[in-house]
């Protein structure tokens, strides 16, 4: 019952969200600049949302996510650009492909790195993201360093649906995930490595799988990412996007996929809202971000600890009567 309730809940607030971004748009209400971070924010959204997956649930800490964004993003381009078919079957075509892609490249270095845990997995994978993108640099079929351009914007604020049914589709895998078996059995492995395999959990493969599905998820965030800005550049995918897809989902609060996703939303609209302020605007979203978080760390600590103590007393009221 508790399970429907919170399902008729999500479901509530995706067609709420929906519904006012559209009557937004439509009646024009929106200037051009925030119309620019509509499909920004979801793409963050599908990035903070799939990261979280390793480092909210799996307990890894990795910084390559930006690497498997790139492979994602320029296999959708250039597919996109050569493929003889009309504009909507190449992007169906490329968001699959790219990411396998990316899902492809999750795999052949899970294998080996997933063995290494902590300070040394977040080393590793930050100089696979920038070997990945040193790669993209040196190949002409990706444009070099002076990028890939003519992709054409067919995932911009002008196809909102198309973005907002992508993001709600990158939500959803991730939550029935959690919420299943294989999901309790990567809970469980970050909560306690030794225990969790003593018990008979296959560690290796539900962190490569966790793995894999997460690349291939931030592989079609990237080819919605290059079909909304038109060119791309390897300048874009460097070890900063990586960072700042692991703040989205430290400040939303680690193993939270609503906290991801609001910490997302903020993180990427906050820089264009404060462009008025001209030069103090890196400093003052350096001070808000560091206020958030302090902020959310106390307050979500103590209701997270009071909800726990309710719980229990409700528990061992029912187990009196």
């Amino acid at each position: 019952m508790e399970n429907k309730k919170k399902l008729l809940i999500n479901v509530v607030i995706a067609i709420v969200v929906y519904a006012a971004v559209m009557i937004l748009l439509n009646s024009g209400l929106l200037n051009r600049q925030m119309r620019s971070l509509i499909t920004p924010i979801c793409t963050n959204v599908m990035l903070a949302v799939s990261l979280c997956l390793i480092v909210g649930f799996l307990g890894e800490l990795t910084l390559g996510h930006a690497g498997f964004m790139s492979l994602g993003a320029y296999t959708g381009a250039l597919l996109s650009l050569n493929l003889p078919f009309p504009p909507y079957v190449s992007l169906f075509i490329a968001i699959i492909a790219g990411g396998c892609v990316a899902a492809v490249a999750g795999a052949i270095i899970g294998i080996p790195v997933l063995r290494l845990r902590g300070d040394y997995l977040a080393i590793v994978t930050l100089g696979f993201g920038e070997i990945i993108r040193s790669v993209i640099n040196a190949l002409d079929i990706t444009g070099g360093a002076r990028g890939l351009s003519g992709i054409e914007r067919l995932t911009n604020y002008n196809h909102f649906t198309l973005v907002f049914v992508l993001t709600l589709i990158v939500i959803v895998v991730v939550s029935n995930l959690i919420n299943s078996r294989h999901g309790r059995a990567i809970c469980a492995i970050r909560d306690n490595y030794i225990a969790a395999e003593a018990c008979g959990i296959p560690v290796s493969r539900f962190k490569i799988m966790a793995f894999i599905i997460s690349a291939f998820l931030a592989g079609i965030a990237g080819v919605v990412y290059a079909h909304n800005i038109g060119i791309l550049k390897p300048a874009n995918f460097d070890y900063n996007t990586s960072i700042e897809i692991l703040v989205m989902v430290v400040l939303g609060g680690m193993g939270s996929i609503k906290g991801s996703i609001i910490a997302a939303v903020i993180l990427t609209a906050l820089p264009e809202l404060l462009r008025g302020a001209a030069d103090y605007r890196m400093l003052i979203y350096s001070i808000v971000l560091i206020a958030m978080m302090l902020f959310r760390n106390s307050n979500f600590n103590a209701a997270l600890i009071e909800k726990k103590n309710l719980k229990a007393m409700q528990k061992l009221q029912k187990e009196g009567k």
